[in-house]
């Protein structure tokens, strides 16, 4: 039995230590300390001491007997008539009885006082007959006696004579039970010792005596159920919940317009109305999981202080964002990525006057959307950088549009001002449009005009983003559990998956237990922009985090939590909602395509598997090429991960009939050998627009040809002759365009297509020619067809093909 101490028992009753210890010695059990242990024993004499104290004087006793009912369902397919199959839904009932260990050792004491009382019995009926045995023989002995008084000699011998032989009838006519002192008492325990059979005697049963309390009754009312509705379920899972047949489901969901089967799952509001439309009552579910209910308890409650705001640096491509940056910086990070573009977010950390200011530099090209997304959630202040000489772009409006949802302030900075051709009062107006008002125009933006190349303004701008952090007050605890965002994943040779986290609020220490999406790991190694190895990160800190077991998802929330048994119960839950939700967007989608198609399937595809450096290219490259898709070709992206082409990849772009496009990774010596056995193609890439711009010429070359029909002339039949070999020709006269005997023909009469085909014959007077121009007369013969008639006309055309 497990015990506890006074003042735990007093925590979870939610009373006080001091009240608890004097209810217990009220209730005969003597403690004076928190520290102090209580059994088991002592709490139910508590309880009983309790409800007594309440005016219920029923002893709480515990269970004897405990019975478990479960049940476990299965389908069972059956063959049915002409090759079909139908599903038989098989409910299998289990019923299983536990005894008590009390219980058991009370049964086996009530069945040896029973033994034993039947025993006493035996020995009294016994010794009873023994008695009157006795009594019988003793009258015997008294007669014999007194018929040999008159001889004392014969007397003697005939008294002694039946003595001895009654003794020995004694011996022999009484039994001796005798107990055993070195016999030992067996203890019974029911199912462990042999009992003797009774005699079992039928008794006649009245059947008016029998308890009817629990036959089964036929329900007056209908019976109505309760449901808890989860976030997803199937119309099987509604019907079993109901007790009714699926059929009568699917027939309410068909009334609903929803067309579904009886294993496709339904959302919970739909749900709850077919439900109530079954006459049942509904309600959500609770489903807090294993993760709500452990991150929930996780409030940080330490002091906040003033934190550094997060900047995030957006704009259109070749705006100048990483070179303002770089300035800021007093580094080079453009010169470093492929094609002078930025593909990754990248976070920085700077000082200004003594304050620190965190830096987001997202790309700018328009397969980057998500990113610039991410990066607008994770902010505290947006930097919108507009080229003075190029104005307002698309990636300008999409980063305003990001702002304004995420409710970030926006500092507008305009670059390039340095440039001869830079007009920057065309930006401001650009920018009005779209609803960027400057503060001395009466609106909320704050605008610097500033050159990256000469600095010029610079200063201005992070007084600027000073200002507005101080007017946001920006504040988060620098101890306790730390909360984070993952801007940027991927995979380095020789330390493993590393993410670029930043720190929301909390402190991460060097060795916490992390959680990352479905990744978990030690924090074995944190370090900084330059490189250099941290202790511990705190808030609006972005640090490199190494030690997880994978490259996360981009934009995961960072969590710590206790032990590897919590992360693993956590990541399951993850997977099984991610593959739940992946199979109903494939469900949902296969309809789709379906309805769309009419039932057909003429579409090609396009399989291919991504391999990146980091998470967010790979992301980037995904969602930029699934928009590529058209009506005749769709896009199968078979795998996206980031790392290296290993063999795994190669056997899998085999298996899958795809090829592999690799970003800024190429194959090891493995993946190489296989390479040249097999006929898997891999393309490399380090700028992301060459890759959409092979794959959208791939699509065009795929796709089937825009077939159209040009109408090249018009001919009315003025008249109609008969001829020997040819049968009727119509004579005609051309009035648009011109009619060449190689191309297909119509007949149209009052403007209705009669007929369709070809040309036998056409000829000027006598002359056979190939073309008659428009305004020129001539005799058109039309094969296998001779209803001509005047007024008629005749139209020539060609079908022409282009991509």
């Amino acid at each position: 039995m497990s015990n506890t101490t006074v003042s735990k028992l007093a925590t979870a009753l939610k009373i006080s230590s001091e009240k608890l210890i004097s209810q217990l010695n009220e209730a005969g059990v003597n403690v004076d300390k928190e520290v102090d242990e209580i059994t088991n024993d002592q709490k139910m004499a508590l309880l009983n001491h309790l409800r007594g104290s309440h005016g219920t004087k029923k002893e709480i006793k515990s269970p004897s007997k405990l019975t478990v009912n479960r049940r476990s369902q299965s389908e069972l397919k059956l063959a049915g008539g002409f090759g079909t199959s139908r599903t038989v839904n098989v409910e299998i009932r289990k019923k299983k009885t536990y005894l008590s260990k009390e219980s058991l050792i009370e049964e086996a004491k009530l069945d040896d006082l029973k033994q034993q009382k039947e025993e006493e019995q035996l020995k009294e009926k016994i010794a009873k007959e023994s008695q009157d045995k006795i009594s019988n023989e003793t009258v015997e002995t008294t007669q014999e006696k007194v018929e040999t008084k008159k001889d004392p000699i014969i007397d003697h011998s005939i008294h002694d004579q039946p003595t001895k032989t009654s003794k020995k009838k004694r011996k022999k006519s009484r039994p001796t039970i005798k107990d055993d002192p070195f016999k030992m008492e067996e203890l019974h325990v029911k199912g462990n010792f042999k009992r003797k059979k009774k005699r079992q005697i039928r008794r006649s049963v009245n059947p008016a005596s029998l308890d009817q309390s629990h036959s089964f009754e036929k329900p007056t009312a209908p019976v109505v159920k309760d449901v808890m509705v989860p976030s997803s379920i199937s119309a099987q899972e509604i019907a079993q919940s109901l007790a009714i047949k699926v059929n009568e489901v699917l027939s309410v969901l068909i009334k609903q317009g929803i067309m579904v089967t009886g294993n496709d799952h339904i959302d919970q509001d739909t749900a709850i109305l077919i439900i109530e439309e079954l006459g049942h009552k509904a309600s959500p579910m609770d489903e807090r999981s294993v993760e709500d209910s452990i991150f929930n308890e996780q409030i940080n409650e330490n002091e906040a202080f003033t934190r550094p705001p997060v900047v995030t640096i957006m704009g259109h491509v070749d705006h100048g964002k990483t070179s303002l940056l770089d300035y800021i910086r007093k580094s080079k990070v453009t010169d470093n990525e492929a094609g002078g573009i930025t593909q990754h977010i990248g976070a920085y950390t700077t000082d200004s006057d003594g304050k620190k200011i965190t830096f987001l530099d997202t790309p700018g090209h328009a397969a980057f959307s998500q990113m610039r997304s991410r990066g607008a959630r994770i902010t505290d202040i947006v930097v919108l950088v507009v080229a003075a000489d190029d104005g307002v772009k698309p990636q300008t409006k999409e980063a305003i549009d990001h702002a304004k949802m995420a409710n970030v302030p926006i500092i507008v900075a305009i670059n390039k001002i340095d440039k001869p051709e830079a007009d920057i009062e065309k930006v401001r107006n650009e920018l009005m449009i779209e609803e960027i008002l400057p503060e001395e125009l009466g609106g909320e933006y704050l605008f610097v005009n500033l050159s990256a190349q000469t600095g010029e303004g610079i200063s201005e701008l992070l007084e600027t983003i000073l200002l507005q952090a101080e007017v946001l007050d920006l504040k988060a605890p620098n101890e306790g559990r730390p909360i984070g965002s993952v801007i940027e994943s991927g995979i380095e040779s020789g330390k493993g998956a590393v993410a670029t986290v930043l720190i929301k609020e909390g402190k991460l220490n060097k060795g916490d237990l992390v959680l990352v999406g479905e990744e978990f790991g030690r924090a074995r190694l944190l370090l900084n922009e330059t490189g250099e190895q941290l202790s511990a990160a705190t808030p609006s800190m972005p640090v490199r985090l190494y030690g997880l077991s994978s490259a996360p998802n981009t934009g995961e929330e960072m969590r710590v939590v206790e032990s590897e048994r919590q992360a693993k119960e956590i990541i399951e839950i993850r997977k099984e909602n991610r593959k739940q939700n992946v199979l109903n967007d494939k469900q949902a989608l296969k309809m789709k395509t379906f309805m769309e198609n009419n039932g057909s399937n003429d579409k090609k595809t396009i399989s291919l598997m991504i391999k990146a450096d980091v998470q967010g290219s790979s992301e980037a490259i995904k969602d930029s090429l699934m928009k590529l898709a058209t009506d005749e070709v769709e896009i199968d992206i078979v795998s996206n991960s980031v790392g290296g082409i290993t063999e795994s990849d190669i056997n899998l772009a085999e298996a899958s009939n795809a090829f592999i496009i690799g970003f800024n990774v190429r194959a090891d010596n493995t993946a190489r050998k296989i390479i040249k056995e097999t006929s898997v193609d891999i393309k490399y890439y380090s700028v992301i627009y060459e890759t959409i711009e092979d794959i959208t010429n791939m699509i065009s070359g795929m796709a089937s040809p825009i077939i159209k029909e040009e109408i090249c002339g018009l001919a009315e039949v003025k008249d109609v002759f008969d001829s020997p070999s040819l049968g009727k020709i119509a004579g005609c006269l051309v009035i648009e365009g011109t009619v060449i005997r190689s191309n297909l023909i119509r007949v149209l009469r009052d403007n209705t297509v009669i007929y369709e085909g070809e040309l036998e014959s056409l000829r000027r007077f006598k002359d056979d020619v190939k073309e008659v121009k428009s305004g020129t007369e001539c005799g058109i013969g039309i094969k296998n067809y001779n209803d001509v008639k005047v007024s008629d006309q005749i139209e020539c055309y060609r079908i022409v093909e282009s991509k």
